[in-house]
């Protein structure tokens, strides 16, 4: 089942469904916990078992302190991290009253590593990641007593739309400091191959720039120390993007 709150763009998807008949697709606006509940109770009439819930959905508002308005404030938290932290509570609604030999559930939680790590110039977008971790991190250890799962994913900033507007945008340059951004499929196979089979407490990609990110949020001073660099890094990326 495909879930976005415009479902058009989402037919798309047909193709890879094999056969198509077997891809749900429905409208749901994130933000709001009773669409989640009726989607929840929708996936349970139409299959014996729900094995994963993915709460994908997010937004950036990059900028720095002076551009960021109220309506950015409230849009990325109300999708980044409440839309998320109701996702899981409807996922554990349904996950809860069903068990069988693999658990009663697994759910996946989409942060970043800007969750881990400080990133200005996307201090908005990184405060609502560090929310989302924190919940995640926090969370799962209540759900593993009800036998569910639950694994939250950095990844480092990944191409897609999202972040197309910001390929040229100064104040947005640590986001694209690392060597390279990753790919969609990338993230997805990494999710497929390790976080629903070893089903880890965090899965976090590519390696080095995790343990960087790692280092950086345990000791900020040193990564004060070190954001001019990443900084000027980050720009001469961005001058080769088209």
């Amino acid at each position: 089942m495909a879930c976005d709150i415009n479902p058009e763009p989402m037919g798309q998807l047909s193709s890879a469904a094999k056969p198509a008949a077997n891809l749900q697709i429905r409208q749901l606006d994130v933000r709001d916990p009773v669409q989640w509940d009726a989607l929840m109770q929708q996936a349970a009439r139409l299959w014996p078992r729900i094995d994963t819930v993915m709460n994908v959905a997010g937004v950036m508002r990059a900028g720095s302190v002076e551009q960021i308005t109220a309506a950015d404030v409230d849009v990325q938290l109300d999708i980044n991290c409440k839309g998320l932290i109701h996702g899981t509570q409807a996922a554990f609604r349904v996950m809860r009253n069903q068990a069988d030999q693999n658990g009663r559930g697994h759910i996946i939680n989409i942060a970043s590593l800007a969750g881990i790590t400080p990133i200005p110039g996307a201090s908005l977008y990184s405060g609502s990641k560090f929310a989302v971790r924190g919940y995640s991190l926090s969370v799962v250890h209540e759900l593993r007593k009800f036998g569910i799962a639950l694994t939250v994913v950095c990844p480092d900033a990944v191409a897609t739309p999202m972040v197309t507007p910001y390929h040229h945008k100064p104040e947005a340059a640590l986001i694209f400091s690392g060597s390279r951004l990753l790919q969609t499929d990338e993230v997805v196979r990494a999710i497929v191959n390790v976080g629903l089979t070893k089903r880890p407490m965090e899965l976090t990609m590519p390696k080095g720039r995790a343990w960087l990110a790692k280092l950086a949020g345990n000791w900020p001073g040193l990564a004060g120390m070190l954001v001019d660099t990443m900084i000027n890094k980050g720009r001469k990326k961005q001058a080769a993007l088209p």
